[in-house]
């Protein structure tokens, strides 16, 4: 029998396969914490899970278990939330039978420790308090739905009004139900309106392993590349972003784009654009990023540490970005990375990289030394395992 203290995890997605942030980081949590930590991961998802993911998640694990929102019940929470106050992401992913059913199997498993990913899932474990208890805010999310609804026509300006509102309330109202919280960069905590947000833990993401090592004689296809997930919203705007860019200013310029789940609007793009290739999920992202000679993440929406740059840096790919995707991960102009935040100062970085490829070279080269030096897994798992492991001292 394992003398491991006992760690339920709770997810709003199943963290595999690793095409979407929150998954990414799920995954490097319940791997590294595995080492020290007994862990019963309960998952909630909207989809079916492949075998395969289920596979890749066993070893990890000493209890698995996946609830499957049925849409007919998200919508009815969805519709019934007009006339509530919590954000439709939370009454998105609260089922009441599910909550019964992870009541049964926090009651079974008596946890050292509760941690909850994001606060989608909190309203299953939040009046839980036979324990100590995390909540990763990760980001913001109040912040992200404001960028959206800046940039909005109604009646989606509308909706995420209120979703920014209602989201920038529960993240305060949450902080009360648990007794430690995380995210993912400094920045983000400033956006959580709770009087002790400053106890907030700061628990970066990291690289890993597989991105110290570039794939060998993969030749340079594309003057620039962007790697996302394609039907997150802040990443179909930054596609969007290029291909009219490229289309208006220079359509001399090739675009490569890889990511799983691209909407129609973008499978559309290579017809008006013979210079944009689209690719869906790659089972080695590392294919697409290093057929590019720049890596390009003009983000406008959302919030948080773009796992993208670490990536594509890590890789020794020289990058430009916005000052918004730059605030979280914190590289110097110039010296790491390239900052433009309109279009025309965007088009300067490009062909100044482009015509200059020894100084596009060095600019991949110390962006690398950066992200290796300041994103470590290891570091990050220490850290949060000194946050959650139970303590004489702690009650």
């Amino acid at each position: 029998m394992s003398d491991k203290p006992s760690l339920v995890i709770i997810t709003s997605r199943f963290p595999y396969p690793l095409e979407k942030g929150d998954k990414l980081r799920a995954f490097h949590m319940i791997q590294g914490l595995s080492k020290r930590f007994k862990i019963t991961l309960i998952s909630l998802s909207d989809e079916a899970i492949s075998t395969d993911s289920l596979n890749t998640l066993e070893p990890y694990v000493s209890g698995l278990h996946v609830f499957t929102l049925k849409k007919y019940k998200i919508v009815w929470r969805l519709m019934v939330n007009l006339l509530l106050l919590k954000p439709f992401q939370i009454a998105y992913f609260t089922d009441s039978a599910v909550k019964k059913k992870v009541k049964k199997i926090l009651s079974e498993v008596s946890p050292s420790h509760i941690l909850c990913q994001m606060i989608r899932p909190a309203e299953y474990v939040k009046h839980y308090h036979h324990c100590p208890k995390t909540l990763d805010y990760m980001d913001a999310l109040s912040m992200g739905m404001e960028r959206r609804f800046q940039t909005a026509n109604f009646p989606w300006s509308f909706l995420f009004g209120m979703e920014k509102n209602r989201l920038r309330d529960y993240e305060l109202r949450i902080f009360n139900y648990f007794e430690y919280h995380t995210m993912i960069s400094l920045q983000d905590t400033y956006y959580i309106a709770h009087p002790e947000r400053q106890t907030i833990k700061v628990i970066p993401n990291g690289i890993a392993p597989i991105f110290n090592t570039p794939i060998a004689e993969i030749p340079k296809t594309a003057d620039l590349v962007f790697v996302g997930n394609l039907s997150y919203p802040p990443n179909v705007h930054a596609v969007k972003f290029l291909h009219h860019l490229i289309l208006s200013k220079s359509p001399q310029l090739s675009l490569l784009v890889g990511g799983a789940n691209p909407t129609k609007e973008l499978i559309r793009l290579p017809k008006e654009n013979p210079n944009l290739t689209l690719l869906g999920w790659q089972e080695d992202i590392r294919s697409v990023y290093q057929k590019g000679r720049i890596f390009i993440a003009p983000m406008f929406m959302g919030s948080g540490l773009q796992n993208k740059l670490l990536e594509a840096m890590a890789l020794g790919i020289p990058c430009i970005t916005t000052s918004l995707a730059n605030d979280s991960l914190c590289a110097r102009h110039q010296k790491e990375v390239l900052i433009g935040n309109t279009a025309e100062e965007l088009l300067t970085h490009i062909h100044f990289l482009l015509s200059h490829p020894e100084e596009a070279f060095a600019l991949g080269e110390r962006g690398k030394e950066f992200v290796l030096a300041n994103y470590n897994w290891d570091q990050s798992l220490n850290a949060l395992n000194s946050l959650i492991s139970p303590q004489p001292d702690r009650t």
